[in-house]
């Protein structure tokens, strides 16, 4: 007994101590990442002192700059509107109302996630060559992101409580003051959210631009790339591109409010009934109907066509065959990179909380709203100027990738973790097990789900990006994206059809998985 009395304080310290050592390494591997993550918007300062606070004035207060905001500010203040409002009508129709074939309505509203914004533009542009300006990329940009908005909304109001609306309505309102004075305001935060993710694709987008000819700051970066090699004038772009970003994450912040959406009441939300729309289902049924020709029966439609009017000769199987091989390698490597990286942060959210990883996780969710030709901006000014050998390299590109698609692994990383009981750490390292194998035994294989989820939409974000990817890519580099942009630069559509229909393939399966959750989300 007495043996057992003194053996068993010194040996609680010292597991305490394992412990603690093991989270610290963690802290510092999340630390470090999170300062690597912050690594293209110190380039976008540090490129500013360089140039020179007059050059930077002559550079930014330009006519042409200001054409260039205009234009931004213009696509984002007509598309987001309107993406809400199809977006919500849509989610009601199919979570709220008795529309017949709800249940397919809502897939295909999801559908055109599949599609790459590029794509989608090939397939207007065919379809109509004379689409170009301010319209044509408000109409476009609607049909390729609508769905961003559609998906947190319909999951949204599939978990309302009914009770609420029903005593507004026994108060005397309308079904329409109803919904705007009692779900619309419940709405709010997944629209904010949502219109955040469209703002940040519509200032990202690069190949849907360029085919309609519409010119934001995105495509004038990638110009001024090519025809000055990474001048000052396209670093200066760049700089007004991240102001853009980080003003709609603030204004993001600001709309959604402190406010609590949480039901409080007792007991549990019943189930709500389906509104009735009689005489007016046929007149509701065209929408989903409309949406899904625009959104898929054109972009099907068109590379339908091209596929036969190009006949077997534009099936090129080598040429196809390769650019797929490097596709996958790409997508497969940058996605286990981009996870593995997330998995600190991801553990140090969840296990240890607080203002520090506050601080870190926010880094990483900054990186994940600037575009994709900011940080290969950026990592290409690098490696010239420092890292010469690593210029155009795999590590570069892969480098890249890991951190453009490192939220994308964060968040889902972070959800199975949460699911992964920390007690079960704390009985592994009781049994003697080193904190890092008490880890990988019990967390890390619990979160298996959620890691493999991460690592499909960094796979799926992968596939179809475009322009780091043509920035950062090794000489001989051909994916799926770079050859289907190089067919139709050359306006040869026929042979770019089937690019884009194997990237669609490849897509459709992660977009279905998309649906699924926000189902289970809805608790379906």
């Amino acid at each position: 007994m007495a043996s057992a009395i003194h053996l068993t304080p010194s040996a609680l310290p010292a597991a305490g101590m394992k412990k603690r050592r093991a989270m610290s390494w963690i802290t510092l591997a999340a630390a470090l990442i999170s300062l690597i993550a912050l690594l293209p918007l110190a380039f976008i300062v540090w490129m500013a002192i360089q140039t020179g606070w007059d050059t930077v004035v002559a550079l930014i207060f330009r006519p042409r700059v200001g054409e260039l905001l205009i234009n931004t500010v213009l696509l984002v203040i007509v598309t987001v509107p309107i993406a809400i409002t199809l977006s919500v009508a849509l989610a009601w129709l199919t979570e709220r109302s008795d529309l017949p074939g709800n249940r397919l309505w809502s897939w295909l509203s999801v559908a055109p996630l599949a599609i790459p914004a590029f794509v989608h533009s090939y397939a207007w542009i065919s379809f109509v060559p004379g689409l170009h300006g301010l319209w044509a990329g408000v109409l476009v940009s609607v049909i390729a992101y609508f769905p961003f908005l559609y998906l947190p909304i319909s999951a949204a109001l599939r978990r309302l409580d009914p009770a609420l609306e029903d005593a507004a309505a026994a108060l005397g309102l309308g079904p329409w003051r109803v919904f705007a004075r009692v779900v619309l305001p419940q709405l709010r935060l997944a629209i904010c959210g949502g219109s955040l993710l469209v703002g940040l694709h519509l200032l990202a987008e690069y190949g849907l631009y360029v085919f309609i000819r519409f010119d934001t700051f995105t495509t004038a970066i990638v110009d001024q790339f090519q025809s000055t090699f990474n001048g000052p004038a396209a670093n200066m772009l760049a700089a007004v591109l991240v102001a853009c970003c980080l003003f709609l994450l603030a204004l993001e912040v600001m709309i959604r409010g402190e406010e609590r959406y949480a039901r409080v009441g007792s007991g549990a939300a019943r189930k709500q009934q389906r509104a009735r729309l009689g005489r007016a289902t046929l007149p509701c049924l065209l929408l989903p109907a409309a949406v899904a020709l625009l959104s898929l029966g054109v972009p099907f439609v068109t590379v339908g066509r091209w596929l036969l009017a190009g006949g077997a000769d534009v099936w090129r199987w080598d040429e196809i065959g390769l650019a797929l091989g490097q596709t996958m390698f790409l997508a497969l490597v940058g996605a286990v990179l981009a996870t593995v990286a997330a998995m600190p942060m991801a553990w140090i959210s969840i296990r240890a909380p607080g203002r520090l990883q506050r601080l870190l996780e926010g880094c990483n969710y900054i990186v994940g709203a600037l575009p994709g030709v900011v940080i290969a901006l950026a990592l290409v000014t690098i490696t010239v100027r420092v890292a010469l050998p690593l210029y155009q390299t795999l590590f570069t590109i892969l480098f890249g990738y890991a951190l453009m698609f490192l939220p994308r692994a964060l968040i889902s990383l972070r959800a199975s973790i949460a699911q992964a009981p920390v007690e079960l750490e704390r009985a592994a390292s009781s049994l003697g097990r080193p904190p890092v194998k008490a880890l990988w035994a019990t967390t890390i294989r619990l979160s298996a789900p959620g890691a493999a989820a991460g690592m499909a939409m960094v796979a799926l974000g992968i596939t179809n990006e475009l322009t780091a990817t043509q920035m950062l890519a090794p000489n001989g580099t051909r994916t799926l994206a770079m050859a289907f942009w190089s067919y139709s630069g050359e306006i040869d559509y026929a042979s770019a059809a089937p690019y884009a229909l194997i990237m669609v393939a490849m897509s459709l399966p992660m977009t279905w998985w998309l649906y699924v959750q926000s189902k289970r989300m809805a608790g379906r």
